[in-house]
Parts: C-alpha cells; structure tokens; sequence
C-alpha cells in the first residue's frame, strides 16, 4: 500500500497540471476558436476534431481500466512473498495490440485524407466562384479581387454561399491564412509559389483571421477580418471601392497626402499601392488590424484617436512594420492629425 500511495502521489501533481493546461486551452477569444464552425470547410475539420478525441477517450478508458484491473486482481497479498509465474511473449497479444492499433488509424486517417483533398480544391475555374489574391506581407494582408479590378487591405468582403477561390502568395517572409471558424490554414510561401484553396461561409457575419506562421515581432498583431455579406451588399461594396477618390477639403492638407502618403499607398485608384490600400478605410473593423475601429474607445476617445495612435507611431503598434513614421517624412503633428481625421472619415457609401 505504501509503495501504491508514492505512486499516487507521483502522479497527482502531473494529474493536476495536465487538467489545468487542458482548461487554459479553451480560453480565448470566441471568434478565433475551431470549437466554433460557421461553414462546411470549418465543419469538416471539427468533424475530424471530434473524431480523433472519441477514439483517444475510448483508449483510454481501456488502457485505464485495463491497468486498474491488473493492479487489483494480481496484486501482491499479505504474507506472498515468492516470485510470480515469469510469463514471456503472447503471440495473440502481440497480434491483438498490433491489429487494433493500425485499425484505428485506418478509421482516423481515411476521412482526414478526404477532407485534406476537399481542402484543396481549386474553384479557380468556376464561374460562380469569387476570385481572391491574397498577399501576405510584414504585417497586414492584401487582398485584390481581380475580376472586379478591386484591391483592399485587412477587411476581406465575401458574398455568403459562394465559394471563394483563393491564390495565395507572399511579398517577403513565410505567412499562414487563417479563419479558424471558416477553414484550416493554409501557407504563403517566398519564392513565387502560389498556394490554392477555397471556401465560403453560409451565413452573414464578421470572422477574425491571424497570421498561423511566425513571421516577425509582430506576428501575433498580423489580424484580419473576414466579413461576408448578402449579395446585394457585396455588389455596393465593389462600387463603393471603384469610386473616385475622395481627398481631404483642405487643400494644403490634401497636398501633402498626395505627395507624402500616395507614393505608398492608394485610395480611389490614385497612388501607389505598395502599402494597404486606404479606400473606405473609415468604414473597416479596425484600423492596422488591431485597434477596433467602433465609433469610441473603452477610454471614451473618438475612433479617430487609433488613427492618430498608429500614425504618430506605427512602431509602438506593430514593432518591425515597414511603415515609416509620417513625422520622418516632414508631416507635422497637425497635418498628422488631420489626416488622421480625414481617413476616419472616409467612409463606403
């Protein structure tokens, strides 16, 4: 008994720090989990989830109830003291613990290489589907709808039920794309490889994405929203992004962001598109991707206040971003500001 208890209590700490890592995992924010499946690609991959953790619970149990058995019935009793019978080898328990085995990963891994397949389906050539090119860059996303001649950053804006075909590459390092409650992951990869993939989500809504793939200092910031609407509000949006550009009134101030911010960036189709594409920036979910673009801050600062945040110093948002600080570019803290104020004004119609 006191040999069991020893062991018991060997066994109690790693008990307890397994349960308590279990439980810190399924902490987190609601809208990046895959225990949430809002479409067929996300639907498929909790099927596998719940798949694999059913067959790993059954074991187990087994294996539990197994070795709780062996240690009641073959115990050692009071006053036994000579050596048990030696028993070497069992040719049908070597075929049983063998045969079982390869059967269970027979039952795992014929439905998860049918859904890695299905993942990779390539609707490029369907007429229906929408075509995305998604670029992933150090740390924002791109995203150019090449059949509409419409190119944005951050918000990708799906139609629901279509499929989206996606052509995925990276302008510098290693990124991963992905929408935990709409699909797996999937790489952008140097060197002029394109990775292909697709899905669609069902229903209407707002879907957060991350960057999977360490990429830099600020790869935890690297997020993206993916908002899929009816239709009809898909086709205003691609109108709303192909209108004229609209600069700020000021005159000086409107000068000054052509000449300082559109050699990188372009809104209206004027400017250079290096950098995110600013078209309707006013109307995204946030602004570098991380600061919540809602009418105000939890510190009751009106929404143009991240504005100002990021672009007084974009390094102290995302450290490593290749923007430089307008102020290295002779912007003063009042043309700053203003253009701060123009952007979070630059709303879709």
């Amino acid at each position: 008994m006191m040999k069991t208890w020893q062991a018991v209590k060997r066994l109690l700490p790693m008990t307890a720090v397994s349960g308590l890592l279990l439980i810190l995992a399924g902490c987190g924010r609601e809208d990046l989990s895959v225990l949430r499946p809002q479409g067929p690609e996300a639907e498929t991959s909790y099927g596998l989830i719940k798949l694999s953790i059913t067959i790993m619970i059954v074991v187990l149990l087994i294996v539990f109830f197994i070795a709780a058995y062996v240690m009641v019935r073959f115990r050692r009793k009071p006053g036994q003291n000579e050596i048990p019978e030696q028993v070497e080898g069992s040719f049908k328990l070597e075929v049983l613990w063998t045969v079982i085995p390869l059967i269970l990963v027979v039952v795992l891994a014929v439905p998860t290489v049918k859904a890695v397949f299905a993942a990779g389906d390539d609707h490029a050539n369907d007429a229906n589907a929408v075509k995305v090119k998604v670029t992933g860059h150090q740390y924002w996303w791109e995203f150019e709808y090449s059949d509409y001649d419409v190119k944005t950053a951050q918000d990708l804006v799906i139609p629901t039920g279509k499929d989206i075909a996606f052509e995925l590459t990276t302008a510098d390092v290693l990124h991963s794309f992905w929408v935990p409650s709409l699909a797996g992951k999937i790489d952008t990869n140097p060197a002029g490889t394109i990775n292909r993939f697709s899905f669609s989500a069902p229903n209407e809504g707002v879907y957060r994405g991350k960057c999977a793939e360490l990429c830099g200092p600020s790869h935890g910031f690297m997020e993206f929203k993916v908002k899929a609407v009816s239709d009809q509000e898909f086709e205003k949006w691609i109108a709303s992004m192909k209108a004229p550009a609209v600069l700020p009134e000021d005159t000086a101030l409107a000068e000054k962001f052509k000449s300082q911010c559109l050699t990188c960036h372009a809104v209206g189709g004027q400017g250079v598109a290096l950098g995110p594409d600013l078209t309707g920036i006013g109307s995204r979910e946030s602004i570098a991707g991380i600061l919540l673009n809602d009418d105000t801050r939890e510190d009751g600062a009106p929404v143009e206040e991240n504005l100002k945040t990021w672009l007084h110093d974009p390094q102290s948002v995302k450290p490593g971003n290749l923007m430089p600080s307008p102020k290295d570019l002779g912007l003063s803290d009042a043309e700053i500001d203003g253009i701060a104020e123009y952007l979070a004004n630059y709303k879709l119609d």
